[in-house]
C-alpha cells in the first residue's frame, strides 16, 4: 500500500488545474512530465494572466527548448507558464502546447472544462483502470500512457516514453505486444528489454490510427512471465495536417425573387479528417467572392458556424427582372482551427439561382391586328405576338391565349407557339364572303402560372384582331350530292334517267352554269349540258363488271362562266332492277363412266343463272326425246338447282353426247340446251381407260339421221 499511497497522493487539485500525472519519484522520461491537463473556464482570460506551469525535460538539459501554442493568443515562457498574451474571452474547448529541444519534442493538452463538467471530468478519469496510467491496485509495472504527435520527423527510432518495474529489472526484461508491435501494422513500436524505454520506429498518421492499445509485461531470461501484463495505451495527438473538403458537390440552391431579407437559401457543409474534439477540425465558413457584384457585392451571408447561406439585401433588390444575371456564385472558404489565421482551408463554389415568380402579366405588342383571309380556306391566318419579362423557361411566361368575343360559329381557334410563345390564329371552319366579308375577335391573354397576388391582368392583355374576307369563285354545287334513282335494266336507249341541280354559291356575281359528263365507266349515259337531263346513250346492263351490288356510280360536272371558271362535282348512284335477260347455264357438261359399273348414276348436274330472283331458280331439267325401241337413261330432279343423269343399263365403251335442257322460273321463264358430254371407259384394277373412246364416238343426233335418211330412201 505504501507505492499506491506514494502515487496517489502526487494528484492535487487547485481552483483552476487537475493534475493527471505525477513521475517526481521515477525515472527520468523524455518530454512533458504532464501530458494532459483539465482546467475550469474563467470568465476572462487576462493579460500576462498565468494559466499553468508546464514541465519538460528532455533528461539532457532542455538545449534550445522551443514551444508552440495552437491559439496564438497565449505562450509558453522558458520556465514553462503558459500565460495569456491580451485578454481573451473564447479559446475553444482545448489548447495544444508542442515543445521541441535537441532530444525530444513532446505534446502536452489543455482542456477547458464548465465549471459543471470538471467533477464529471474526473470522474471519467479515474474510473478506467489503468487508462492514464494511474493503477488503481498494487502492481509492479507502471505503464503511463504515451502521447505522441502524428506527423513527426525523422530521425528514427524515436524515445517516446518508459514503462517502470517497481521491483528493480535485475535479471528480467520487458516484452512488448499487441497492434503496431507484433500484429499488423507490425514494427512501428518496440522496447528496450532492459530499460523498458518504448520507441516508435515512423511517423504516425492519426487519421489511420488514432490509438494503439498494446500490452507489456516483465519475463525472466528464460521467458517465464513475472509480472504483467499490463495495458499500455499509446495515443496519437492530432495535428493540422488536413485541410477542410467540400465532397457533396456541385452545390446549388434556388431562392425564389422578392423573398425576404433572411431567407435560408441552402447549406454548405466541409469535412475535416483531423481530430473533431480540437480545433484542428473547428470549421468556420466565409465568403470570399460573390459574382457577380450587382445590385449588391454583398447579397449573402453565410453563418461561420452552421454554414446556412442566407439573403441579406431587401425584397426589392432581389428583383430577377433587374439583375445583370439571375445566377450567382459565391465562393466559399471552410478554414479550420476555429478560423483563425493559423486554420487550413478548403473552398468550393456555391451556384444560388434566382427563381422567377409571376409578376409580370404578358401585354400584346399592340391593341389591334389585322389579318385577312380567302373564303374556303383553313389554317393560320396571323400570329399575335406578346411580350413578358418573366423567365421563359416558366408557366410565369409561356402564354395562353382565348377568344372572348366575336367567334359565335366557333371559326376560329388560337394556340400557343410554344417556342416563341405567340398565339397563332387560325381558322378551322371556311368563311363564306357572301355571308359576312368582315369578322372582329376579342382575344385575352394569361399566363400558365396565376399572378401573384398583387398584380393583375390589365387593358394590355387584350387585343382586337380584325379579320378581312376576300370572295374568291367557288364551284357549283349539286343538291342533293349524291344523287340516287332507280331504274330496270335495258330501258330502251335514249330514256331519261334524271335531271341534276346545281347551284352558284357566288350570289353577288350573276355567272352561268353548263353540263358535262365526268366519269361514266360503262359509257351509258350522256347529260345535256343546258338543263342537267341524265338520258341513256346505251343499254343498261344489271350483270355488266361496272354494275357493283345492283348499283351503278357516274361522275358530273357542274362548270361556271366565271374567271377562271369553276367546277363542281356531283354523283350518280342508278339502282339498276334486275329483267329475265339471263339464260340458265348447265354444269359440269363432261361425265365418266365404266362399262360394267354397278351403279349407273352418272353424275350430278347444277344449273345457274346471272339474273336475280325471281327470275332464277327454281329451275326445270329436262331430256331430249330418245330414239330406239330402249331408253339409256333419266334425269332426276335433286332440288331447285340440281338433278342427277342415271344409266338404265351398262353401255358399250363410246362418247355419248346427251341433249339436256334447264329452264329458269322467270316470266317470261328463259330455257338453254347443253350437250352433256358422257364417255364410256373400261375399267380394270381401279384404273379407268377411256382411250378408245373418241374412236367410238357415237352422237345419238347423228344415229337418228342416219337412221331417218334411211327410212326416207326406202320410200323413195
Amino acid at each position: 500500500m505504501e507505492w499506491m499511497l506514494k502515487v496517489y497522493f502526487c494528484f492535487f487539485f487547485s481552483p483552476q488545474v487537475l493534475l493527471l500525472a505525477c513521475a517526481e519519484d521515477l525515472e527520468c522520461v523524455p518530454g512533458f512530465q504532464q501530458k494532459v491537463f483539465y482546467i475550469e473556464k474563467p470568465f476572462e482570460f487576462t493579460e500576462d494572466q498565468l494559466v499553468l506551469n508546464l514541465k519538460f525535460d528532455d533528461c539532457q538539459g532542455n538545449n534550445k527548448l522551443n514551444f508552440e501554442v495552437s491559439n496564438p493568443d497565449f505562450t509558453v515562457e522558458l520556465d514553462g507558464n503558459l500565460v495569456a498574451l491580451k485578454n481573451v474571452s473564447e479559446v475553444g474547448k482545448a489548447l495544444f502546447v508542442h515543445a521541441r529541444s535537441e532530444h525530444a519534442e513532446d505534446m502536452a493538452e489543455i482542456f477547458i472544462l464548465e465549471a459543471n463538467e470538471k467533477r464529471g471530468a474526473l470522474k471519467e478519469i479515474l474510473k478506467l483502470e489503468g487508462s492514464l496510467g494511474i493503477p488503481r491496485q498494487k502492481r509492479a509495472i507502471l505503464a503511463t500512457p504515451i502521447l505522441i504527435p502524428e506527423n513527426q520527423r525523422p530521425p528514427f527510432p524515436r524515445l517516446v516514453g518508459k514503462v517502470i518495474r517497481s521491483e528493480g529489472t535485475e535479471g528480467v526484461k520487458f516484452r512488448l505486444s499487441g497492434k503496431g508491435v507484433d500484429q499488423d501494422p507490425k514494427g512501428i513500436f518496440r522496447i528496450n528489454e532492459m530499460s523498458g524505454e518504448v520507441s516508435v520506429t515512423r511517423t504516425l498518421d492519426r487519421e489511420a490510427i488514432a490509438n494503439y492499445e498494446l500490452e507489456v509485461e516483465v519475463v525472466d531470461m528464460n521467458g517465464k512471465t513475472m509480472d504483467g501484463p499490463v495495458r499500455l495505451d499509446i495515443l496519437v495527438i492530432d495535428q493540422n495536417d488536413n485541410r477542410p473538403m467540400f465532397k457533396e458537390g456541385p452545390y446549388i440552391g434556388h431562392v425564389m425573387e422578392g423573398s425576404a431579407t433572411g431567407t435560408t437559401v441552402m447549406r454548405m457543409a466541409a469535412f475535416d479528417a483531423d481530430d473533431a474534439g480540437t480545433d484542428n477540425a473547428l470549421l468556420r465558413y466565409n465568403i470570399l467572392r460573390q459574382t457577380p457584384t450587382k445590385p449588391s457585392p454583398n447579397m449573402f451571408y453565410i453563418d461561420p458556424e452552421k454554414g446556412d447561406i442566407v439573403t441579406v439585401v431587401s425584397p426589392a433588390l432581389l428583383d430577377r427582372e433587374t439583375m445583370e444575371s439571375p445566377k450567382y456564385e459565391l465562393v466559399i472558404e471552410a478554414k479550420d482551427m476555429g478560423g483563425m489565421d493559423v486554420g487550413l482551408t478548403g473552398t468550393a463554389t456555391a451556384t444560388i439561382l434566382i427563381d422567377d415568380k409571376n409578376d409580370h402579366a404578358p401585354e400584346f405588342t399592340k391593341k389591334e391586328f389585322q389579318a385577312t383571309v380567302k373564303e374556303g380556306v383553313t389554317g393560320v391566318i396571323v400570329n399575335l405576338t406578346v411580350g413578358d419579362r418573366d423567365d421563359p423557361a416558366t408557366g410565369a411566361w409561356r402564354a395562353v391565349y382565348s377568344i372572348i368575343n366575336g367567334n359565335p360559329g366557333q371559326s376560329f381557334e388560337i394556340h400557343t407557339n410554344p417556342q416563341t410563345n405567340e398565339g397563332m390564329l387560325s381558322v378551322v371552319k371556311p368563311l363564306d364572303y357572301e355571308i359576312s366579308a368582315f369578322h372582329t375577335l376579342l382575344i385575352k391573354v394569361e399566363n400558365e402560372d396565376p399572378l401573384i397576388p398583387d398584380i393583375a391582368y390589365g387593358p394590355s392583355s387584350t387585343a382586337t384582331v380584325q379579320i378581312t374576307v376576300e370572295d374568291v369563285n367557288e364551284g357549283p354545287v349539286f343538291h342533293p350530292n349524291p344523287m340516287a334513282v332507280t331504274k330496270q335494266e335495258n330501258i330502251p336507249v335514249g330514256s331519261v334517267v334524271l335531271t341534276v341541280n346545281a347551284t352558284d354559291p357566288d350570289t353577288l356575281q350573276h355567272q352561268t352554269i353548263r353540263y358535262s359528263v365526268f366519269k361514266d365507266p360503262a359509257g351509258w349515259l350522256e347529260i345535256n349540258p343546258t338543263n342537267g337531263t341524265v338520258g341513256t346513250a346505251a343499254v343498261l346492263d344489271r350483270e355488266s363488271p361496272f354494275v357493283h351490288n345492283n348499283v351503278y356510280t357516274a361522275l358530273f360536272l357542274a362548270i361556271d362562266s366565271g374567271n377562271p371558271p369553276a367546277t363542281g362535282t356531283g354523283t350518280l348512284h342508278i339502282t339498276l332492277e334486275d329483267v329475265n335477260d339471263n339464260v340458265p347455264s348447265l354444269y359440269p357438261t363432261l361425265a365418266k363412266v365404266c362399262d360394267d359399273a354397278k351403279d349407273l348414276r352418272v353424275v350430278v348436274l347444277g344449273a345457274s343463272d346471272k339474273d336475280l330472283h325471281p327470275n332464277t331458280d327454281p329451275f326445270k331439267f329436262e331430256l331430249s326425246k330418245q330414239s330406239g325401241p330402249e331408253k339409256l337413261w333419266r334425269i332426276n330432279r335433286l332440288n331447285n338447282t340440281h338433278a342427277q343423269v342415271i344409266l338404265l343399263q351398262n353401255l358399250k365403251k363410246a362418247n355419248y353426247n346427251i341433249p339436256i335442257s334447264v329452264t329458269d322460273s322467270g316470266k317470261p321463264p328463259l330455257t338453254n340446251t347443253t350437250e352433256l358430254r358422257l364417255q364410256v371407259c373400261t375399267c380394270k384394277k381401279s384404273k379407268m381407260d377411256c382411250s378408245a373412246t373418241d374412236a367410238l364416238h357415237i352422237s345419238l343426233t347423228l344415229i337418228l339421221l342416219s337412221l331417218l335418211s334411211l327410212f326416207c330412201k326406202s320410200f323413195a
